[in-house]
């Protein structure tokens, strides 16, 4: 920011010197007088920025890795904003917040809503955090850009070994969808914490390999990271108790109904197969902002079959009766409900966005296509639709590799080996 204002930078990072110089005193005692942690029992902080639980992929992914490892006999805590005391944070938030706009005010001559935003919520998540004790972790496993930035500055008094998780590039896509601008204070301010979150991380845990080269053009290297593919404990049983009693041909969709879903195209394309679909159900799971212009649409293009169910807790169950899933996202990583619908044997048609051609390799373990290209989900449609022996292959195969993969056993095992080798290459 003081470079994007031109303003002369001042050495910031003296200010809590002495504070830090006496933390690690009292850190290195403590290291002193306890036994370095063994493989079969390690305590491990899970941290996000954002609310947990929640709906969402992140949500999912923390509860696994939490579950996985407490199985393992690890001792594991999950911290995260929402868990604090709301009338304490309220106290904080009204103390901050003027003390921020007159910084920002002082030394720039201009504050950003945003940025004020975000700086309020990382000072109030920071005095939380530091009410703990955080020297009786072996591991800090941040799960988000913010929050590996506040343990990583708390880290250089513990110098535990600190892993990033990162969830999404956040910078990229908020430009992407017109949350803040090209060339703003904004997009400077958030790519500086992507970076620092960065230089911070012992070690990142990708969950695909697509992350690699936008995380090597903020500063990563290669040694640095490791890709993990998201693992689920699908309910298989549930699954085959919505197996299908009917002839009836079953198309399903399961997403937050936001812009970066694509539902808009996946409506197109039902608009241009629609004789091939005249017996067909649609069932679009989720709900979100756009729910009501994605109703109208259908209204307009006349798609009767098309039924809305919002958020349901029977997921397994739709997917067992499910034919063609189809995920038309214009902006992802690697969503759970394509997992859950390889899970399920399902033929799956999606879009070449993040980590998803990593899994869905081309008519043989589902059909890519252009995001936002409603003329390919079409085409692609159509021909599962048309070729009822190819689609059962393809969701036999998206099967049998999600059942070897993407396993929430198979993911623990590879991040555990991961904690392990860094506390071992600290003993050594």
């Amino acid at each position: 920011m003081d470079r994007y204002y031109r303003v002369k930078s001042t050495s910031f990072e003296t200010i809590n010197k002495e504070k830090i110089g006496k933390r690690k005193e009292k850190s290195k005692k403590k290291k002193k007088s306890k036994e370095k942690p063994g493989k079969a029992k390690l305590s491990i902080l899970i941290a996000t920025f954002w609310d947990y639980p929640h709906t969402g992929g992140l949500s999912n992914y923390i509860t696994t890795l939490s579950n996985g490892l407490k199985k393992q006999g690890h001792k594991v805590d999950i911290v995260s904003p929402n868990q604090f005391s709301s009338a304490k944070v309220g106290e904080l938030r009204e103390a901050v917040v003027p003390e921020l706009k007159t910084f920002f005010h002082n030394r720039y001559g201009t504050s950003n809503s945003k940025i004020i935003q975000s700086s309020r919520l990382l000072y109030i998540y920071e005095e939380m955090l530091k009410k703990m004790d955080l020297s009786k972790y072996d591991i800090f496993h941040a799960q988000d850009l913010f929050t590996a930035n506040i343990l990583g500055r708390f880290n250089e008094s513990y110098g535990k070994p600190l892993f990033f998780t990162p969830h999404g590039m956040f910078t990229f896509s908020r430009l992407q969808f017109n949350r803040i601008e090209k060339g703003s204070i904004e997009e400077v301010y958030y790519t500086e914490m992507e970076r620092k979150a960065i230089q911070f991380a012992s070690h990142i845990i990708i969950l695909s390999d697509s992350f690699r080269e936008p995380l090597k053009k903020l500063g990563a290297i290669e040694s640095k990271m490791t890709t993990v593919n998201t693992g689920i404990d699908f309910d298989d049983k549930a699954a085959k108790k919505g197996a299908k009693k009917s002839n009836s041909l079953v198309i399903s969709t399961v997403a937050r109904l936001g812009p970066r879903k694509g539902h808009k195209y996946l409506l197109d394309a039902l608009n241009q197969v629609r004789k091939h679909i005249a017996n067909a159900e649609v069932l679009i799971v989720g709900d979100g902002e756009m729910r009501t212009e994605l109703e109208e649409q259908a209204k307009t293009l006349n798609l009767t079959n098309v039924k809305f169910l919002g958020t349901r807790d029977d997921v397994p169950k739709i997917l067992g009766q499910t034919d063609i899933f189809v995920l038309p996202t214009i902006n992802d990583n690697l969503p759970i409900s394509i997992i859950e619908a390889m899970h399920s044997g399902t033929a799956i048609i999606s879009t070449n966005c993040g980590g998803i051609p990593e899994i869905i390799k081309n008519y043989q373990t589902g059909i890519i296509v252009e995001p936002g290209d409603s003329k390919a989900l079409a085409t692609a449609i159509r021909y599962l639709l048309n070729n009822p022996t190819n689609r059962e292959k393809i969701a036999t195969n998206a099967y049998q590799y999600a059942k070897k993969h993407l396993t929430s056993d198979a993911m623990l095992l590879t991040i555990e080996d991961i904690y392990n080798r860094f506390l071992d290459r600290e003993k050594g």
